[in-house]
C-alpha cells in the first residue's frame, strides 16, 4: 500500500506545442469543466505484463556507432537505464539481415548443409556489442525476441532472400537446426534470447528480405521440425511465437496452429505488428479462442523517413500501446530503437522514422514525442504487472489503461487525442484526484509509485 498518505499520487504529463515532456504536475481543472470519471477496480485482474522495449537493428547499430562515444551511450541511458531513463526490459533483434541491415546476408556458406560454416562474425561488427552494452546500462540482461525475415536465398523456391519465396521442403530440418545454432551461440555470446518468432511478416511478399507462409506452413514446420528442435536442444523454456504481422489476419492466422495439440505444445504465444490499424478486437478473438497463448507486440514504427518534431506519432503510439494493452497484450515492443538523420540506413529504400534520430553531421541526438509516449508506459507499467479493470465514458475523448504493480503501485496511463482540454476524475484507495489535461495530451497518473522523473540530457522535440 502506498506508505506516504501526504502525497498518494503523482501525474506526469506531455503535450503538444508545450514543453511537457513527462513532467511532473496536475494541470487543475478549469471552471465549468466537468471532470469524466474513471472507475477503477483492483480486485478485477486481468494479463500480466512482460514488459517494453524497442529493436536493435544493423540500422540503429550504425547511427549510434556514427554519434560521438558520450552521446551513444547518453542513448543507451535513456532508453535502458531503469531509474532515469525508460528501463526498457524487452527487446527485438534480426536473425540474418532484414531491410534496416547494409545488404542481404545470412551466416553460413552457400549450400552447407552442415552448418560448419555458421558464424554470428557479421552481427559481432556492431550489432551484438551494441546489445550488451545496453545490457550494461540496464544492469541486467534484456530479454531478446529474434525474428528472421529470411531464411538463406539457397534454401528458398526464389533463390532470393528478397521478393517473397517459400522454404524449400528439403530444407525445413536444416532451417529449423540453424535457428537452434543461433539460440546457441548468441547465448554462448551474453545474449539472453529469451524469445522466437518463426518469420517476420508471412503473408507480405516485400523488396527486402521476406519469405512467406500459411498458418498450416507454420503448423506443419513447428510440429514437425522448429519445436522438436528447440526440445531436443534443451532450448524448451525459449518462447516460440507464431504469426509476427499485422492484426488483421492475426486470428484466422493462428487457429489452424493453435487448434492442433501437437503444434500448439511448442508455442507459447502470438506476436503481431500495428500497420493494417487498430483491429483491436481481432486480439480479443485470439484471446477467447485461446486464453493460454500470450499476444505480444514486436513491431510498430511511423514510415516514410523522419518527421522531426511530429506530434502524430506520439499519439499513434499511445493509441496503439492503449488499445492493445487493452486487449490482452503482455508487451510491447517498438521498431527500430534509433535511425540516422534521414530514416536509415537501409539497403531497400524502406526509410522510417524512430523515437531517437541520431544525426552524426552535428552529433546531435533527438528524441521524438514518440520517445516520450513510450516512457509513459515503460517508466510506471513494470515487468509483473497486472492490468486492473477501468472504465471510462467512450463519448469523452480519453483513452486510459491501469495496471498494478509488484510493489503495490497503480499506474494509469490517459490519452487525450482531442484540440479540447479534458478533465477527468478517479478515485483509488480512497484518494480522489481531479486534473484537466490539454488537447494533444498523454499523462500517467500513479498511485504509491516513484514520486518524480529525472530528464536526461538531449534534444527533445
Amino acid at each position: 500500500m502506498n506508505t506516504n498518505p501526504e502525497q498518494p499520487w503523482s501525474i506526469h504529463v506531455s503535450a503538444k506545442d508545450t514543453e511537457l515532456r513527462l513532467t511532473k504536475g496536475a494541470l487543475a481543472v478549469p471552471e465549468g469543466l466537468t471532470p469524466t470519471i474513471i472507475t477503477l477496480d483492483e480486485d478485477q485482474r486481468f494479463q500480466t505484463i512482460e514488459g517494453f522495449g524497442a529493436s536493435f537493428t544493423e540500422a540503429s547499430a550504425i547511427a549510434l556507432a556514427a554519434l560521438s562515444p558520450d552521446q551513444r551511450q547518453e542513448v543507451l541511458k535513456a532508453y535502458f537505464d531503469p531509474v532515469h531513463g525508460h528501463g526498457y526490459t524487452l527487446a527485438r533483434t534480426h536473425i540474418n539481415s532484414c531491410d534496416f541491415s547494409t545488404g542481404d546476408w545470412d551466416y553460413i556458406n552457400e549450400g552447407d548443409t552442415s552448418l560448419e560454416s555458421f558464424s554470428l562474425e557479421h552481427d559481432e561488427a556492431l550489432l551484438f556489442p551494441l546489445i550488451r552494452d545496453a545490457c550494461k546500462v540496464a544492469g541486467r540482461p534484456i530479454k531478446l525476441v529474434a525474428s528472421p525475415w529470411s531464411p538463406p536465398a539457397w534454401m528458398k523456391s526464389n533463390g532470393d532472400m528478397k521478393h517473397g519465396g517459400t522454404l524449400l521442403e528439403p530444407y525445413h530440418g536444416l532451417w529449423a537446426r540453424y535457428i537452434v545454432r543461433y539460440v546457441q551461440e548468441a547465448t554462448a555470446k551474453g545474449l539472453d534470447i529469451w524469445g522466437l518468432t518463426l518469420q517476420n511478416e508471412p503473408q507480405a511478399v516485400q523488396v527486402w528480405e521476406s519469405c512467406i507462409y500459411s498458418g498450416e506452413d507454420q503448423r506443419d514446420f513447428i510440429r514437425d521440425h522448429l519445436g522438436p528442435a528447440l526440445h531436443e536442444a534443451g532450448l524448451q523454456d525459449v518462447k516460440l511465437m507464431i504469426w509476427d504481422h499485422n492484426k488483421d489476419e492475426i486470428f484466422d492466422f493462428s487457429q489452424p496452429i493453435l487448434s492442433d495439440p501437437d503444434a500448439a505444445r511448442f508455442v507459447w504465444g502470438v506476436a503481431f505488428h500495428w500497420y493494417s490499424g487498430d483491429d483491436f478486437e481481432n486480439l480479443d478473438k485470439v484471446h477467447q479462442a485461446f486464453p493460454d497463448k500470450p499476444m505480444l507486440f514486436t513491431e510498430g514504427c511511423m514510415e516514410g523517413g523522419v518527421k522531426l518534431g511530429s506530434w502524430a506519432s506520439a499519439e499513434r503510439y499511445a493509441h496503439d500501446i492503449l488499445g492493445d494493452l487493452e486487449h490482452w497484450t503482455v508487451g510491447w515492443i517498438d521498431w527500430n530503437m534509433a535511425l540516422d538523420h534521414t530514416g536509415g540506413p537501409n539497403h531497400v529504400g524502406n526509410l522510417c522514422d524512430a523515437p531517437v534520430i541520431a544525426d552524426a553531421r552535428t552529433n546531435t541526438v533527438h528524441y521524438q514525442s514518440s520517445f516520450w509516449a513510450m516512457g509513459h508506459f515503460s517508466r510506471f507499467i513494470k515487468p509483473g504487472a497486472q492490468r486492473i479493470h477501468s472504465a471510462i465514458d467512450p463519448a469523452s475523448g480519453l483513452e486510459k489503461t491501469a495496471f498494478l504493480n509488484t510493489d503495490q503501485s497503480v499506474a494509469m496511463v490517459i490519452l487525450n487525442r482531442t484540440d479540447n482540454t479534458e478533465a477527468f476524475e478517479a478515485t483509488l484507495r480512497g484518494h480522489r484526484v481531479q486534473a484537466a489535461m490539454p488537447p494533444h495530451s498523454i499523462a500517467t497518473l500513479i498511485w504509491g509509485g516513484p514520486d518524480g522523473v529525472r530528464h536526461h540530457g538531449g534534444h527533445s522535440q
